[in-house]
């Protein structure tokens, strides 16, 4: 399709602002001048209030919908809330996505997660991977709704031809990411655990696991930039991967945040410890061929993190 332009003056509904993606989203979209942004917070709009979301639309009539907005949380969260985890996330995306089309919103893009694959799927894992194999079981109720929010829109694309699109991001991190002690991610548990190990001057971090599992990682700022472009380069059925391409192993990661913190002490691996997953990577050839790659190198990306967490979580503890 020919790439067609956002006018800087439409207005843009950021579903989930306050979040690591949807905050990414608003920095891009601020620094290429888009000066029409429509923002609520969780305690001014409830998204899985039908009635609520419907009165936004019919006030505010946003063009273009981003739908960063979703509960999430790590395994033991997925694990004692699966309820929540169902419900909030199908009650936000139906609302949102049905909205915006009764409401004659021009375009749509919904934000998943590649958690939406299943546990052995072929790697790198490309898009057609979806539905051929079970679920990782610690997420499934996550992942059935991020699937249910795919195949909302392209159920909204074929009976309505509501433009409707959705981009599944690899394994994110940036400034406004979780680093909570017990349920962060891995990469902002381990800038956490290095950092309180160079100030408290302890000798050794331990790390669970062997080092050698594969991951992939994006730098948030990169994922909000290809939201924009898939919003105007990008209109058809199927989603779309979001990664960077690059894999590190969880040795490697380790080592860079240890250099990017400065740590001076010794990293000890416990291999007693389960390594997950040997490879976790997407296949995003889909969206190079669309013409987008990242741009933030991951010791780039992981010295701003660090840079933000002092400033925002480290200064106030």
């Amino acid at each position: 399709m020919d790439p067609a332009p956002i006018d800087k003056s439409a207005t843009i509904f950021v579903a989930g602002h306050r979040g690591l993606v949807g905050s990414a989203v608003v920095r891009k979209l601020n620094s290429l001048g888009y000066t029409n942004l429509l923002l609520r917070t969780h305690a001014e709009l409830d998204l899985t209030s039908q009635s609520s979301v419907d009165a936004f639309f019919a006030a505010h009539k946003p063009q273009y919908v981003i739908l960063a907005a979703a509960k999430v949380g790590g395994i033991h969260a997925n694990n004692t809330y699966p309820a929540d985890f169902i419900t909030i996330n199908l009650q936000i995306q139906t609302n949102v996505i049905s909205s915006a089309f009764k409401h004659n919103t021009r375009k749509l893009l919904f934000l998943g997660s590649s958690c939406i694959y299943p546990k052995f799927a072929p790697q790198p894992i490309p898009e057609s991977a979806l539905l051929t194999g079970p679920l990782e079981p610690t997420n499934e109720w996550y992942a059935i709704a991020k699937i249910s929010g795919i195949k909302m829109c392209q159920a909204f694309r074929i009976q309505h031809s509501f433009d409707a699109i959705s981009a599944m991001p690899t394994n994110l991190y940036g400034p406004n990411d979780n680093f909570h002690p017990e349920n962060s991610h891995v990469l902002p548990a381990l800038l956490r655990r290095f950092h309180e190990a160079k100030v408290n001057n302890v000798e050794k971090v331990v790390v669970w696991g062997s080092g050698k599992p594969l991951r992939e990682f994006l730098h948030v700022d990169d994922l909000a930039d290809s939201v924009v472009f898939l919003l105007e380069n990008y209109s058809d059925m199927e989603h779309v991967n979001v990664g960077s391409g690059k894999e590190v192993t969880t040795k490697e990661l380790a080592e860079l945040v240890k250099e990017v913190v400065g740590y001076k002490g010794e990293i000890v691996w416990d291999s007693s410890k389960p390594d997950g997953t040997p490879r976790k990577l997407m296949d995003s050839s889909k969206l190079a061929g669309l013409g987008w790659e990242p741009k933030i190198s991951l010791k780039d990306g992981l010295t701003g993190t660090y840079k933000w967490y002092l400033e925002n979580v480290a200064a106030q503890q």
